[in-house]
């Protein structure tokens, strides 16, 4: 009961502090976001394993392969224009209330983990793979997890590539671009110079 009447009056602080206009119009824009994100777990029943998650308008998640496997933990908000891709026997897992923010591009062929409360910015990308470019072997991609801690941080324009691990409570700064460790309880910022390099 004390629980139910908490959440009572946040609601009302909260309608209060934005506008009963616009406290109606956000609750339905969520609404509306909770039903995209319910059809998409009807449509990959099989590949698609979720509790409560919001799935913003023109968002979309495509899973390409039976074997692939995603994991949505509650209260994870995923806003506009945001594309999910899974590939081959691959898992994504986004832990609970993680928030992805407008326009990002998540591409995962073998396995990308964020932690819980991470908070992503817009513009971000990430892969667990790339191209083969060189062709030194027969697969046309290369592989390498993507381990993301809780409680991170990513400013916009981000590029996270193949193995790459960033610790618990980092903060990734806009525009940077991540390969390899990030230590925990740091700021990661990449100032990157112009370089050419041959590969043949």
């Amino acid at each position: 009961m004390k629980r139910i009447a908490k959440i009572a009056g946040d609601l009302l602080t909260e309608c209060r502090q934005r506008g009963f206009y616009h406290f109606l119009l956000m609750y339905l824009s969520n609404s509306f976001a909770m039903l995209r994100a319910f059809f998409y777990k009807l449509l990959y029943m099989g590949n698609i394993r979720s509790s409560v998650y919001f799935l913003g308008s023109r968002s979309r998640i495509d899973v390409f392969c039976k074997k692939s496997r995603i994991i949505i933990k509650h209260f994870v908000f995923i806003r506009k224009n945001v594309t999910i891709r899974v590939d081959y026997d691959s898992e994504l897992i986004l832990d609970e209330k993680v928030f992805i923010n407008d326009s990002c591009n998540i591409n995962c062929v073998k396995r990308i983990s964020i932690g819980k409360y991470t908070k992503i910015g817009q513009n971000v990308c990430i892969y667990d793979h790339d191209h083969n470019f060189r062709g030194k072997t027969a697969d046309r991609l290369l592989t390498g997890e993507v381990v993301i801690g809780s409680h991170v941080w990513i400013g916009s324009n981000v590029v996270i590539l193949r193995g790459t691990y960033i610790g618990d409570n980092a903060v990734i700064a806009a525009g940077s671009v991540v390969k390899g460790y990030v230590p925990p309880n740091v700021v990661y910022m990449d100032k990157r110079q112009k370089e050419i390099i041959p590969y043949k």
